[in-house]
């Protein structure tokens, strides 16, 4: 059975390159793999979508008789087996894939809300000063390498880089410049492209269907 990737059905313009199923399209272009995209409403949030996403977010995946939310989970569960999760890296690439989510993209959003959403600019401050902290520590783990675990692009190095792009737009990012080089190699790959193409014309799509309802 192809695998059926949901996202969804519209989103306003900000938001658009950063929705969270970027990063499963980005994987299975990287793989190879096929899927079938599908979608649940944004604004109305249905029986059918919190059977599937009990917080009714996005992205979810059917794979075969397995269904699963949140982005990691799934990158685990697409990753097992795979070039992006080599058996002799399995342990450091898990370590590497929570890592982004626990101890770097948790810093990264908390000062994005105050900055963004609350106009808290004082706690903005304080949080920034954090995530700076961070991306200096991640800077001196890549010392010397390309990628997290050594010479081998993964599955946790895709995580990681797709969670540096909405920082690394506002300025985050130039003070460490070995870091952005990562990133910036990271989505320079053919398969990030592909994804982020994909995904921004199925934003446009929406935009025309909502025109013409």
């Amino acid at each position: 059975m192809t695998l059926i990737l949901t996202t969804y059905d519209w989103v306003p313009e900000f938001p658009r390159p950063y929705v969270r199923d970027i990063r499963i399209r980005w994987l299975l272009e990287e793989l190879g793999q096929p899927y079938q995209l599908a979608t649940v409403p944004l604004r109305e949030k249905t029986a059918a979508h919190i059977a599937m996403q009990p917080f009714a977010q996005v992205p979810f995946i059917q794979d075969g008789d397995t269904v699963l939310f949140e982005s990691g989970a799934i990158l685990l569960h697409l990753a097992e087996g795979t070039k992006m999760m080599p058996d002799d890296l399995r342990q450091q690439v898990q370590q590497w894939l929570i890592a982004a989510l626990n101890s770097v993209e948790i810093y990264s959003m908390a000062w994005f809300l105050s900055k963004f959403m609350d106009k808290d600019e004082a706690a903005a401050t304080r949080r920034e000063e954090l995530v700076r902290l961070r991306f200096q520590q991640l800077q001196s783990v890549l010392a010397g390498r390309d990628w997290l675990t050594g010479d081998r692009f993964t599955v946790a190095d895709l995580l990681m880089a797709e969670i540096l792009r909405l920082p690394g737009q506002y300025g985050l990012l130039d003070d460490v410049h070995e870091l952005a080089a990562y990133a910036e190699r990271a989505t320079a790959r053919p398969a990030f492209r592909k994804a982020l193409a994909d995904q921004m014309a199925h934003w446009r799509a929406a935009d025309e269907k909502e025109a013409t309802a």
